[in-house]
């Protein structure tokens, strides 16, 4: 039986880089043990400091810490992506598989954690309260300033583009999304347009299928493929990890990329270097830069719309690019001019519109667009179109919860 236990003995563990930086979680209270008559070693810590999943990875010393380089790789548990926050997270080390017969006095266990990778052409948008609403002394009547909680989400990079809608549309034709439209584009790399609120979701079902994710939006409890339908019987499921809109929340919170009582993502003024808008041509007074009045010259070309490739302009703190101007933005909510209450925590607009409802017939768009004159480019500005309304001035992004 000597060969059961001959390859630790004695174990005394200790944590090693276990803090974190930045925004990563932190590791605590690691403590392990050998399973008594195994080769199993039972590995337990704490994870907690950042919203969402984390990657966990586990390290192993046989000389006390200085080098970690025993083979621990037959690992299971809280290892690895995916590993959430909570007390008494555990880790089972199969030594027996990877370190048969050796001997040390002086094992030791490294634990680092570190916040997810966003999937591709997404950003990670943090957890946390926010103040949502006009600033700056701007007196718009339905974008009072008030305290919002929004949970952490992924976001789209970039408004979806006509080649991304093209390949996704290709797949679901042939997956029984037999009606999504084919919608326009000044080119594939600029953004989609002219697609209704219904196109939307079934493309963002399309797409979370094509990458193996759960679709968010149902229809009497189906997944929405087909069909024009009312959108007041799309329901979406929020646990759900596909792709799916934003609510009107989790958009302006991205948009503003972690600054707070700005106009804009990047201050209180707007030029044609910082965005693709309508310019009024300044003049005293304004907020608007914009040296001379019309469409950003660089993308009128004579044939509308007047896009621009999309990443064309800087990105905000979170990332994200085109959160102002270029094409406005569907989001889930419907629109209501009762604002959402201070306090409210992951708030998704109101009841679909019925007797009981203040809500209009018409859900919210954000982010003005090439067309938009500066006020309707604010991060707070609100807009509104009927569901099955198609524009070429209105595209869209998805997002994704952090935690599928």
């Amino acid at each position: 039986m000597r060969s059961d236990i001959r390859f630790l003995a004695t174990m005394i563990f200790t944590m090693a880089g276990a803090m974190a930086l930045g925004a990563d979680p932190i590791v605590s209270n690691v403590r392990a043990a050998q399973r008594a008559g195994t080769k199993l070693v039972d590995v337990y810590y704490d994870l907690s400091g950042t919203s969402g999943l984390a990657t966990v990875q586990v390290a192993a010393s046989a000389d006390g810490g200085v080098n970690f380089n025993v083979p621990a790789t037959s690992l299971s548990g809280a290892v690895g992506n995916g590993v959430g926050m909570g007390l008494n997270k555990h880790v089972v080390w199969n030594a027996g598989a990877d370190w048969d017969g050796q001997y040390s006095q002086a094992v030791r266990f490294r634990i680092t954690a570190s916040a997810p990778a966003a999937p591709d052409e997404l950003e990670f948008i943090p957890a946390g309260w926010f103040t949502m609403g006009r600033t700056s002394g701007d007196t718009y009547y339905d974008q009072p300033p008030v305290s919002v909680y929004v949970s952490a989400f992924y976001m789209a990079k970039y408004e979806v583009t006509k080649d991304l809608w093209d390949e996704v549309r290709t797949w679901g034709l042939v997956n029984g999304y037999t009606d999504l439209a084919s919608g326009a584009g000044k080119a594939g790399n600029h953004p989609v347009h002219s697609i209704n609120w219904y196109d939307i979701v079934k493309w963002c079902n399309a797409r979370s299928q094509k990458d193996g994710l759960t679709p968010c939006y149902t229809v009497s409890g189906v997944t929405y493929k087909t069909g024009a339908g009312t959108s007041d019987t799309v329901a979406c499921n929020w646990a759900a990890g596909g792709y799916r809109l934003p609510t009107e929340a989790e958009w302006e919170k991205a948009a503003r990329g972690g600054q707070s009582g700005l106009r804009f993502p990047w201050g209180d003024t707007i030029s044609h270097s910082q965005a693709n808008y309508w310019s009024l041509g300044g003049g005293a007074g304004s907020y608007d830069l914009g040296p001379t009045s019309g469409y950003h010259p660089s993308y009128n070309d004579g044939i509308q719309p007047y896009t621009s490739p999309v990443g064309s302009f800087a990105a905000n703190g979170y990332g994200l690019h085109d959160m102002t101007g270029n094409i406005r933005e569907r989001c889930w909510d419907w629109y209501s001019d009762v604002y959402y209450r201070n306090g409210a925590i992951n708030p998704r607009g109101p009841p679909p519109p019925g007797p009981a409802s203040s809500a209009a017939d018409e859900r919210i768009v954000r982010g003005g667009g090439w067309v938009a004159i500066p006020s309707d480019c604010r991060s707070a500005s609100r807009d509104l179109s009927k569901p099955s309304t198609v524009d070429r001035g209105l595209g869209f992004r998805p997002a994704r919860i952090s935690t599928p």
